[in-house]
């Protein structure tokens, strides 16, 4: 039987005292400015477009209701794109299309960040702010903004999958794609979090790869079901990855036996995290985000900078912290960690 579970909400102390403790990698002085060619322009005037990875999925959904809020409120021209898959290539096919329409801003969530960094030198060669989120170490963008510290909040999903389990047992982690970044960070920071204190646990698969669909991950936690009967947790990090091992581990009749923890939202998980299938979701509000990266793009277009303190207005986001080791990355303390006894405190 599963074990008791306590929600465990990352602290703005501990993530300050986490990015205190790191030390410093690489180059930078702590902020960074527009891209050389920005100019500064009344709001009226902007244009800025958010490319996400995949559009008709609920994460997504709800970051376009932010990208529209922010559109709403300070009257500069923003709308989200993305294409109807997680292909790398028609993100950068959406991203070439933008570039000679020489918007304000572009902001993107990458599904490869790697695969982005020629297409996005060239948006900033032509003067357009580029902001992306869910890519820490990406090199050609002015900012990268992150809800949280991705390694810390790897180990804190860790800490409750391990908690359910009882200390022990094995245990699987899927990403959306494997050049994701963030997701392999997470899963990264899960797994360091594992061999260092919980050792009677063992990851039994390299991480899975679900194509950030989530008739995939149900197909692919099926197969793991069948090759490992034993099996007794599961991470997911795309936003469809726990609905689709729920329904599973829910056919399979394991809901009481198999703890499922990974990043979601309410509206995805909730008839799953109803009836035990999922146990725990953890996320930051895509809404939020959306206008974070809009917010920055704002800033920087405007020659202001962005870094240590820096306040968006935007709740998650009102002292932002520079990420050490990187000249352009700063995270906010935006974690939410959600089980059925409160999924109903969220309405998206």
């Amino acid at each position: 039987m599963k074990h008791s579970k306590s929600a465990r909400i990352l602290s703005v102390g501990a993530v300050a005292m986490l990015l205190a403790s790191c030390g410093t990698t690489g180059g930078g002085g702590g902020t960074a400015e527009k891209s050389e060619g920005g100019a500064s322009a009344a709001p009226e005037d902007m244009t800025m477009v958010t490319v996400v990875k995949i559009s008709g999925v609920g994460w997504f959904d709800r970051m376009e209701e932010g990208v529209n809020n922010f559109a709403e409120t300070t009257g500069i021209d923003a709308r989200q794109e993305g294409a109807d898959d997680a292909s790398p290539e028609k993100q950068i096919q959406i991203i070439q299309d933008l570039i000679p329409q020489a918007p304000t801003a572009i902001t993107v969530v990458p599904n490869s960040p790697e695969g982005l960094e020629n297409v996005l030198t060239q948006a900033r060669d032509q003067g357009i702010v580029v902001v992306t989120h869910e890519a820490s170490g990406i090199k050609n963008a002015d900012m990268d903004i992150e809800a949280f510290d991705n390694k810390a909040y790897g180990a804190q999903i860790m800490d409750n999958l391990a908690e359910c389990m009882g200390g022990k047992g094995e245990y699987v982690s899927f990403v959306g794609g494997l050049t994701a970044k963030t997701h392999m960070d997470w899963v990264s920071g899960a797994l360091d979090q594992q061999k260092a204190e919980y050792p009677d646990l063992t990851r039994v698969e390299d991480p899975i790869e679900s194509k950030e669909d989530e008739n995939v991950a149900y197909d692919r936690a099926k197969e793991v079901l069948a090759k490992h009967p034993d099996i007794k947790g599961f991470q997911g990090s795309a936003g469809t990855d726990v609905a689709g091992i729920a329904r599973a581990v829910q056919e399979a009749g394991k809901q009481d036996d198999v703890c499922v923890m990974g990043t979601s939202i309410p509206s995805v998980a909730s008839k799953y995290l109803d009836d035990g299938s999922i146990d725990k979701i953890f996320f930051w509000d895509p809404a939020l985000a959306g206008e974070a990266q809009l917010k920055i793009a704002q800033l920087l277009a405007d020659g202001e900078e962005v870094g240590d303190g820096t306040d968006l207005g935007i709740e998650g986001y009102n002292s932002l912290k520079q990420l050490e080791g990187f000249d352009n990355v700063v995270v906010g303390d935006a974690a939410v960690v959600v089980d059925a006894s409160n999924v109903g405190e969220y309405n998206f």
